[in-house]
C-alpha cells in the first residue's frame, strides 16, 4: 500500500507525511463496519495538521472535535485502556484543581469522571459517570466541546483540494445538533450528536452540563455521535447498554469461527489474544461474508491483496474469513477494460473507497486495480480454501472469476509474451509500482536507478506459479481435464523459465525484479523469501535463500528486513527499503517450513513475539524500523505505521501454524503436523475446536527439547488425525 502527498511538493502523490507520529499519539482506536474511531487517551479528540484523531464513516471524518472539560479545565488523566476484545474503551480521569477569582473552587481528586465508548452501526456510544468523593455537596460543571470538518481522508493524509462542498451546522432541539456537509458529489453527509439528560445549555459547538452532587453521589450522561451518507443522521436506535449488548454478541460470534489458542507463555497468550481481537475488529461483514479492512487509520477500506493474505495467514483458524474474502472479490472483479482505473477484464480489485475523492475521481481509488498480484493471489486462495474446506458450493460459485483471473494472468498480465506476469500503470496518476512493495523507490537496480516499467517482480511470477498448481487441482475436481493439464504444463514452464532469467550467480541469490528491457534487478530483497511460499524455486535454492535471509544484511534480530543492508537503497527508516513487516516474515516463515527450514522458522517466530512484547498493547504494527537489535533495547518504531493492520494481526497465527506443520486436506479428510516444533519460549501449546468439515480436535502439543510429543485430547467426526514427526 502506498502513502499520500500533493504532487507540489515534489514527490510522488501516493506518500504519507511524516509530520506527526502515531506511536507518539499511542490512540486508543475503535472500529465497527465501516466506521473507526482515533481518540487520544482521554477519549478526546484534538485534530491538527494530518493528525488521524476522529471519527471516520467511509473515509469520511464526521467528527473532527469533541473535548471534555471540568469546570472549564481538562481533567486529569488516571487509565485509558480498550478492552482486551476492543469492544469498548474505558478512561477514568479527575478534576484538576478549579479557581475563580484566585479562591479554590474544586479542589482537585474531587470528582471522577469514568468515560465508556463503543462502536455499533455508524454510531459512537458514550456514558460518562461523574461521581462526587468530596465531603460536601457540590455544582460540577461538565462541558462538551464539539466539530465536525468532513476532511476527506485523502485530506488527513496531506492532499490539499482546490474546492471543498459547503458545510452547516444547527441545533435541532434541546437535546440535539447536526452538521451537515453537501459534497461536490452531490451526496449529503451529515452528522447527529444527542444528549440524555438534556444540557443546561446547548449550541452549534458545546453542551454545558450541571450537576448538583452530594458526597458519593454520581451523575451519568449519555452522548450518541451517529454518521449518515446521502440521508439525514437518524437518531441513535438503541440505548447504550442495549447497544453494547449487540456489540458484545457480535464480537463473540466472531470469535466462535475461529479455533482458540491458548500456551504456557502467558505474554504469547497477550498476543495471540490481542491479534485475534484485532483482526476480528477489522473484519467487517459484507454481502459477501466477512472481509478484514486492512489497516487503521489509512487503509480502513478493503484492499484486495492485503485481504487475501490476511485469509492466507488465518486460513487454517477461520476458514469462513479466506470464503467472504473470495466472494466479495469475485462480485468485484473487472469485467471491461477502463484505463483510468487500470481495470481489465478479469482482474482482481486492489483498492475500494466510498469517500467524495474517490467518487469524484481526485483519487483513483473509487474501484481501483493497479496491483499485479491481487489476481494470481486470489486464484491461489481459491485453491487453499478449496483444500482447507472442500466448500464445492463456494467453489462451483466463484469458479468463472477463478477462470477469468487466469485468463487475465495469461493476455493482460504478459503482453509481450515471454511468459511472465508483469505490470505497469495506464492511469496517469496511479501507482508507479503494483506489488505489494509499491512505493516510489521500492523497485530499483544495484546502483540504485529506479526500474521502468513494465516490470516482472520476482515473488509475483511464484504466485502465478503457485496459483496455477492450484486451479489445475480445482480444475480436476470442476472435471476440465484439458485445462488441468494446460495449467500445469504452463506452471512447470513458468519454473524452468524462471530458473534461467531471475537466479544471479553472482550473488547466490534472485533478482528483485526484470525491467523494461529485461534486465534483472539484481538487488537481494524480502521478495525472494515469497518464492518459499509458493514452491516456485528446487529445494536446494530454496535451502539457499533461507540461510541468506537469516546472514546479518538480512536478519536483524527483530525480524528480516525488506532490502538487504548491502544495497544502495537500503535505508532502515524507510517504508519498504530496509524495514520490516511482520505479514512478509509471516509469508516467509510459511515458506521456511515448507522447505524444512524448520530452525529458522523457530529463530523468526521468536523475533516477532520478542517484538510483540514490547509494542503497545502487545499489537504488531504495520511495520517497523529495521535497525539492528542491541541487547536491552526494544525494536524502533516507524512514525506512520497503521495499528492494527490485519496481515500484522494474523502473522503470529501464520507463525504458529508454521512451527506446527498444521495441515488440511478436505479431499482426504486428514488433519496433519508434519515435522511440529515449537520455540523455546513454548513448553505446551493447546487447540481446541480444530475444525475439518464435520470434524473437530482438541490437541496438546508439548515441547521435550528439540521433540514435540501430540495427544489428541478429544475428537469428534469422521476426519483423520497425523503425526509426521
Amino acid at each position: 500500500m502506498a502513502d499520500i502527498q500533493s504532487v507540489s511538493k515534489g514527490v510522488t502523490e501516493f506518500y504519507i507525511p511524516a509530520t506527526s507520529s502515531l506511536f507518539e499519539r499511542r490512540s486508543r482506536t475503535l472500529k465497527h463496519g465501516d466506521t473507526f474511531a482515533m481518540f487520544d487517551h482521554y477519549g478526546d479528540l484534538f485534530t491538527g495538521p494530518h493528525s488521524p484523531e476522529g471519527i471516520f464513516h467511509q473515509d469520511t471524518r464526521f467528527l473532527s472535535r469533541f473535548v471534555l472539560t471540568i469546570g472549564g479545565e481538562r481533567p486529569l488523566l488516571l487509565s485509558s485502556t480498550v478492552q482486551n476484545n476492543n469492544a469498548v474503551l474505558h478512561v477514568d480521569l479527575r478534576n484538576a484543581d478549579v479557581f475563580k477569582d484566585d479562591a479554590l473552587l474544586l479542589p482537585k481528586n474531587t470528582i471522577h469522571v469514568s468515560r465508556a465508548k463503543f462502536l455499533l452501526d455508524s454510531v459512537c456510544y458514550e456514558r460518562l459517570i461523574v461521581r462526587n468523593y468530596g465531603d460536601r455537596r457540590c455544582r460540577v460543571a461538565i462541558a462538551l466541546d464539539y466539530d465536525a470538518d468532513f476532511a476527506d481522508l485523502f485530506e488527513v493524509r496531506g492532499l490539499s483540494r482546490v474546492r471543498r462542498g459547503t458545510l452547516s451546522s444547527e441545533v435541532l432541539d434541546a437535546t440535539s445538533v447536526r452538521f451537515v456537509y453537501a459534497g461536490l458529489d452531490g451526496v449529503a453527509r451529515s452528522t447527529r450528536i444527542a444528549f440524555d439528560p438534556c444540557p443546561a445549555h446547548v449550541s452549534v459547538k458545546r453542551a454545558e452540563f450541571e450537576l448538583e452532587l452530594d458526597p458519593k453521589a454520581r451523575g451519568i450522561i449519555f452522548v450518541t455521535v451517529g454518521c449518515a451518507v446521502g440521508q439525514e443522521a437518524p437518531p441513535a436506535s438503541d440505548g447504550f447498554f442495549t447497544a453494547m449488548r449487540r456489540a458484545r454478541r457480535t464480537i463473540l460470534h466472531a470469535c466462535t469461527r475461529a479455533a482458540a489458542v491458548e500456551t504456557s507463555n502467558t505474554v504469547f497468550n497477550e498476543v495471540l489474544c490481542r491479534s485475534m481481537a484485532d483482526f476480528n475488529m477489522l473484519v467487517t461483514d459484507t454481502p459477501h461474508g466477512p472481509y478484514p479492512y486492512a489497516g487503521i487509520p489509512w487503509f480502513c477500506t478493503a484492499f484486495g491483496r492485503d485481504g487475501i493474505i490476511a485469509a492466507i495467514e488465518m486460513l487454517w483458524i477461520d476458514p469462513e474469513v479466506a470464503r467472504g474474502v473470495l466472494r466479495f472479490l469475485a462480485a468485484h472483479q473487472a469485467k471491461t477494460e477502463d484505463p483510468q482505473a487500470d481495470a481489465e477484464p478479469g482482474k482482481i480489485l486492489h483498492e475500494m473507497r466510498e469517500c467524495e475523492m474517490a467518487r469524484l475521481g481526485e483519487v483513483p481509488f473509487g474501484r481501483y486495480y493497479g496491483s499485479v498480484d491481487s489476481t494470481p493471489l486470489f486464484v491461489a486462495l481459491a485453491g487453499l480454501y478449496w483444500q482447507r474446506s472442500g466448500d464445492w458450493e463456494t467453489l462451483k460459485t466463484i469458479w468463472p472469476e477463478v477462470k477469468a483471473a487466469l485468463a487475465w494472468i495469461d493476455r493482460y498480465g504478459d503482453r509481450d509474451g515471454d511468459g511472465f506476469l508483469e505490470y505497469y500503470g495506464r492511469r496517469a496518476g496511479g501507482l508507479r509500482n503494483q506489488g505489494w512493495k509499491d512505493s516510489e523507490d521500492a523497485v530499483f537496480h544495484h546502483d540504485g536507478r529506479l526500474a521502468s516499467p513494465p516490470i516482472a517482480l520476482v515473488e509475483v511470477q511464484g504466485y502465478v506459479y503457485l496459483a496455477k498448481k492450484l486451479a489445475a487441482c480445482m480444475a480436476r475436481t470442476m472435471e476440465e481435464a484439458v485445462l488441468a493439464a494446460t495449467l500445469e504444463a504452463q506452471a512447470q514452464q513458468l519454473r524452468e523459465r524462471f530458473e534461467q532469467r531471475f537466479w544471479c550467480p553472482d550473488l547466490q541469490f534472485y533478482a528483485l525484479a526484470l525491467d523494461a528491457e529485461k534486465q534483472p534487478c539484481r538487488v537481494r530483497t524480502s521478495n525472494a523469501g515469497h518464492l518459499l511460499f509458493s514452491g516456485i524455486v528446487a529445494p536446494e535454492r530454496g535451502t539457499q535463500v533461507a540461510k541468506a535471509l537469516f546472514h546479518a544484511d538480512f536478519f536483524s534480530g527483530w525480524g528480516i528486513r525488506t532490502v538487504s543492508l548491502r544495497e544502495s537503497r537500503f535505508n532502515p527508516m524507510s517504508y519498504h527499503n530496509g524495514s520490516i513487516w511482520p505479514h512478509d516474515n509471516a509469508l516467509i516463515g510459511r515458506g521456511l517450513a515448507r522447505y524444512g527450514c524448520l530452525d529458522e522458522v523457530l529463530r523468526l517466530t521468536t523475533a516477532l513475539f520478542d517484538v510483540a512484547t514490547y509494542m503497545d498493547l502487545r499489537r504488531l504494527p504495520e511495520l517497523f524500523c529495521g535497525f539492528r537489535r542491541h541487547r536491552d533495547n526494544g525494536p524502533t518504531l516507524y512514525p506512520v505505521a497503521c495499528a492494527p493492520q490485519a496481515w500484522a494481526a494474523a502473522a503470529p497465527f501464520a507463525l504458529l501454524e508454521a512451527c506446527l506443520g498444521l495441515e488440511f486436506d478436505a479431499l482426504s479428510d486428514t488433519v496433519r503436523l508434519r515435522h511440529p516444533r515449537l520455540p523455546d519460549f513454548l513448553d505446551w501449546v493447546r487447540l481446541r475446536g480444530l475444525r475439518l468439515r464435520e470434524s473437530r480436535f482438541d490437541v496438546l502439543l508439548r515441547r521435550h527439547g528439540a521433540d514435540v510429543a501430540v495427544n489428541v485430547l478429544e475428537r469428534e467426526g469422521p476426519a483423520r488425525f497425523e503425526v509426521a514427526l
